[in-house]
């Protein structure tokens, strides 16, 4: 287990927040390491309470993080936080998660829908386990925790889910890369089209969150050639600050619902001009560009 004391230093960024999150309840799926740890973090230095439903109680062969470090840096970093080892992709502990996150805090007001499940190979490679992964993981997960929180969600002031998936792109070459990884994602962001025109009446906010680049995380580094493509990225803190960004409506871009953000323009609509910051060295013009854009 991660002390808090072992925690890393937040590095210092060029957002600055018009709005926070203090008092708030974040309930997110995953949240044990990279973008969702930071966006949790981010929020924890508000005030925020956080609810971490994660799979890494213990500590993992080859993933850095469990649910009770990440929830030791939470509470260090100013924030309440309730760490809870389940799955995402089981019915009575996404219940029970959402029973933990009202019982313990009073209610929820925000849904981030983090956890995902990452394959890239192409139809005649893809492993079906990881096929039905993916699927189990990043769709019906998202839908799942979505659906059972709505009964808090709509008891919020100012209810919000937000998800970690790409813009709608139908260009064919998305498919045609990795179509097994693209249905998966793109179920997550039909999830968020969906949902919010279906809870628009309601007054909850349903909106998409993804990187303009690649960015540094466990997950790319354990892929193939992953550690020299994390070179060319930037770090989870920009996705952290568009995140608090969103969620506190510092910016409001198209409107509160419905919309698929990308980090890069939330910021510079938060006023962000030098993106330099977030980069972990390489000249801006060098960065990878993520997929689905």
């Amino acid at each position: 287990m991660t002390s808090s004391s072992d925690a890393c230093p937040v590095p210092a960024t060029p957002y600055r927040a018009t709005g926070n999150l203090r008092g708030r309840t974040i309930l997110m799926s995953g949240g044990s390491r990279g973008i969702g740890l930071a966006i949790a973090r981010r929020a924890a230095r508000d005030g925020a309470n956080v609810v971490l439903l994660a799979k890494t109680g213990k500590p993992h062969a080859r993933l850095e993080g469990t649910v009770y470090g990440a929830a030791e840096e939470l509470e260090a970093a100013g924030g309440s936080a309730l760490p809870l080892v389940g799955d995402v992709r089981n019915d009575d502990d996404v219940a029970r998660a959402v029973d933990a996150a009202v019982g313990r805090f009073g209610g929820i007001d925000v849904v981030l829908n983090n956890a995902s499940a990452i394959d890239l190979s192409p139809t005649g490679s893809v492993d079906m386990k990881r096929y039905d992964l993916m699927q189990d993981i990043n769709v019906r997960g998202t839908f799942l925790l979505s659906k059972l929180a709505l009964p808090a969600l709509r008891k919020s002031s100012g209810g919000h889910i937000l998800t970690l998936s790409p813009p709608l792109n139908l260009d064919p070459k998305w498919a045609g890369r990795h179509l097994a990884y693209t249905m998966a994602k793109y179920g997550m962001s039909l999830t968020t089209l969906g949902l919010a025109e279906e809870l628009r009446s309601d007054g909850i906010c349903v909106n998409s969150l993804w990187p303009r680049t690649l960015i540094d995380t466990a997950a790319i580094r354990n892929m193939a050639g992953g550690e020299s493509m994390v070179r060319a990225a930037r770090m989870p803190e920009i996705m952290a600050d568009a995140a608090h960004a969103i969620l506190t409506g510092t910016v409001n871009c198209g409107g509160g619902t419905g919309n698929f953000y990308i980090d890069e323009q939330v910021l510079a609509a938060a006023g962000v001009t030098d993106f330099r910051p977030y980069s972990l060295g390489a000249a801006e013009a060098d960065l990878v560009p993520d997929i689905f854009l």
